[in-house]
This record gives structure tokens, C-alpha cells and sequence, in this order.
């Protein structure tokens, strides 16, 4: 093993598996042994921990653990002070950044924060709730929430809710309703600020960091290659969105070309056809890996 290591958490929970999964795409294996708190990875230079999410920035804070990933709520939530390496948007269910939004019964009075003047609210995130009712000099009773918040409204032991949200669908089917956002949260790669000062612990989460947002931006994007006569060229490259510019190359002893471009997912459905109408053949969509 080798004398340098990082000491990294990963987060517990819904964002374990997701968390594993980006990591094999950046270039490492996490191999998790059933109850097992310190799952395998293929570097020798790294140890992991899994903890949970809502602890991750206390023990990097305390330095039990060099470098984590957890939500930016929690590192609020907690009041830690840590080196926010980078943002990595990713979850379960969306790439884009999860949000704590109050809600309360859709037939309810009460339709903004004011309303909420001495009454009880839900949540997990009891610390930056209750601030957050502070600063706008709205008094509040903020009550733990052990899971199943959204309950707690229905059940008439809340008058609302602070929860935690992507696209709003729990909340709905609960037969709640949102009405304010209190804020936008998603995954941090943190760090111990002593830990940062370490010239070899710094490079390598800087590597890190590199290597995962590659991942996560070759998510949205594909690879595309075609053939194309030498006469239809320019009329293809027209419409061909890319990085920087599309790649164009000869093919052997012919009058054809061979134009390779990154483009996003979203935009093959309409260019393809174009592609061909223009005279592009054996058009391949490849996916990515890392785009950096």
C-alpha cells in the first residue's frame, strides 16, 4: 500500500449507488462488501468510508476523513467549515440540483411565509430552518423529522413541511402543495482545510475533481461519425454543432469524408435526419465516457 492516502467518504443512502456508479465512470471501481462501512477501491493511494450524507462534512471538518461528497444543505445545516472542492450535480433520479422547499395541504390558508407565524413546521434540516425563519423575523416551532415528512402534515402534527425535492412528485401525491423555496442544493466535493494545505492530498482530489466532472458532462453528450462525399461537405459541417470544431478527415483513395463531432443527446433526434438529407451515410451515435 502505498505511504500516501486520502482518506474519502462516501455518502450513505440514495446516493451511494449513484456516487459508485459516477466513480466507475471517472476510472475507479468501489467495491462495497454487504454491511462492510469501508468498501474496496482500486487505487491504492485511497480509503474509503461510507457515512452518512448529513455527517460527511463534520468528519471531514474534524479531519477523520480527508475529502467526502455531500449535499451543500448539510454543510449549511451543519455550520462546518470545509474546502468546497467542486460541484458535481448528479442523484437518483436527475442530473440537476435537488431543492428544500416548504409545503404545506393544497387546500390550506396558508399561502406564504408569514402565514407561518407560531405555527409547526417539519424537517430534517431543523439548523438552517429555523435561520432561515429568523433572519425574516418569522417565529416558528422547527421539529425533527425522523423520515416520513410529508405525513406529518396529513396527520395534523405539522402545520408544513421543509423537505427535500427534485421534480415534486412525493410531495403531490401526498396531497401537498409547495409554496416557497427556501433553497438549491446539490453534491460538493469537500475537503479538511489542513488536508488542502497537503501539497500530494491536494493534487490528487484536484485530479479527482477533473476526472468526475468529465464524467458528468460526457453524461449529456455523444459521440457522432459519418461519411460524407466531398461535394456534400460543407453543407453537413453547416449544422454540425461541436466543442470546437468537427474533426474531418480523408478516406482512402476515395472522394469521401469522414466528419466525427460531440453533440448533446438531446439534439441527435433532429440532426440525424438532417444529416442524411444532406448526404451523410453510416451515420454512428457512440456514448462517452469523460469529456474533458
Amino acid at each position: 500500500m502505498s505511504e500516501k492516502i486520502l482518506k474519502l467518504g462516501i455518502p450513505k443512502g440514495s446516493l451511494e449507488k449513484a456516487t459508485i456508479d459516477l466513480f466507475a465512470r471517472s476510472g475507479w471501481k468501489i467495491k462495497t462488501n454487504g454491511r462492510s462501512y469501508f468498501p474496496e477501491i482500486d487505487d491504492d493511494e485511497i480509503i474509503c468510508t461510507i457515512c452518512r450524507a448529513q455527517e460527511m462534512s463534520r468528519y471531514v471538518e474534524q479531519g477523520t476523513l480527508d475529502a467526502g461528497l455531500t449535499g451543500l444543505d448539510w454543510i449549511l445545516e451543519n455550520g462546518s467549515h470545509v474546502q468546497v472542492v467542486t460541484d458535481l450535480i448528479y442523484s437518483k433520479v436527475s442530473a440537476r440540483p435537488a431543492r428544500w422547499v416548504l409545503a404545506v395541504l393544497s387546500d390550506s390558508n396558508i399561502k406564504e411565509l408569514k402565514d407561518l407565524e407560531g405555527k409547526k413546521i417539519a424537517t430534517e434540516l431543523v439548523n438552517f430552518t429555523k435561520l432561515y425563519f429568523e433572519e425574516r423575523g418569522i417565529s416558528v416551532k422547527v421539529q425533527f423529522s425522523w423520515g416520513a415528512t410529508e405525513a406529518k402534515v396529513v396527520s395534523g402534527l405539522a402545520d408544513a413541511v421543509v423537505e427535500v425535492t427534485e421534480t415534486g412528485s412525493t410531495i403531490r401525491a401526498h396531497g401537498l402543495k409547495v409554496i416557497h423555496e427556501l433553497m438549491e442544493t446539490n453534491t460538493q466535493l469537500i475537503m479538511n482545510k489542513e488536508s488542502w494545505q497537503d501539497e500530494w492530498k491536494k493534487n490528487k482530489i484536484q485530479e479527482m475533481a477533473t476526472l468526475l466532472k468529465g464524467a458528468l458532462r460526457a453524461d449529456k453528450l455523444v459521440g457522432l461519425k459519418m461519411n460524407v462525399q466531398q461535394q456534400d461537405v460543407q453543407r453537413v459541417v453547416d449544422i454540425l454543432p461541436s466543442l470546437t470544431a468537427p474533426t474531418v478527415a480523408n478516406l482512402y483513395q476515395t472522394d469521401w469524408l469522414s466528419v466525427e463531432t460531440v453533440v448533446s443527446q438531446t439534439q441527435v433526434r433532429k440532426l440525424v435526419p438532417e444529416l442524411i438529407k444532406r448526404g451523410a451515410q453510416g451515420i454512428i451515435e457512440y456514448s462517452l465516457n469523460k469529456v474533458i
